[in-house]
């Protein structure tokens, strides 16, 4: 059985989310000077100018935070760029938990005035390593049942989930709400 590394997790909005982009810099830049993650936080990038794209992230050595509005949906993405020790079990949940926690900690910033609210139940996730995780029957068997068990622990009943079709995509499963 494939051991994935290199796991993505985007937390997708509620769709009565509003969101001022030029203000999610100066909340980054605040976690950068306060450390207020456990990775090593270094530079903001905004890129809130491209339609449907990355958004507004904040550049870590460890992982990238940002929020992302890839194919226009909006969400807190999470990706983790530095290996980890442990099983892919043990990633997808650190993965999973670290994005979790950004997308807590975002909502309760007061510059965005209560404004962006998250759903941990509408996620997307996936391994950004196409030479451990190819886009095969195989890799998506292991990864989804890696996913249905961390989204069956944390949210207490099995998830729903649809894989991405595109063989040139990315292994990436989705929940279906």
């Amino acid at each position: 059985m494939p051991e994935f590394q290199h796991f993505n997790v985007k937390i997708f909005a509620k769709p009565n989310s509003r969101l001022d982009w030029h203000a999610l810099i100066p909340i980054f830049h605040r976690w950068i000077r306060e450390q207020a993650m456990p990775e090593l936080l270094i530079d903001v990038a905004d890129y809130s100018h491209v339609p449907a794209g990355p958004g507004v992230m904040v550049i870590g050595h460890e992982a990238h935070y940002s929020v992302d509005n890839r194919e226009n949906r909006l969400g807190l993405l999470y990706n983790r760029r530095a290996a980890l020790e442990g099983t892919s079990q043990e990633r997808v949940k650190q993965a999973y938990d670290a994005a979790v926690s950004a997308a807590r900690k975002l909502e309760q910033e007061p510059e965005l005035n209560g404004a962006l609210h998250f759903d941990e139940r509408i996620v997307e996730i996936w391994v950004n390593d196409r030479l451990l995780a190819p886009h095969t029957p195989e890799t998506f068997s292991v990864l989804e049942a890696e996913v249905s068990s961390l989204l069956t622990d944390r949210l207490g009943q099995p998830p729903v989930l649809e894989r991405s079709e595109d063989h040139r995509d990315l292994a990436r499963v989705r929940t279906v709400v």
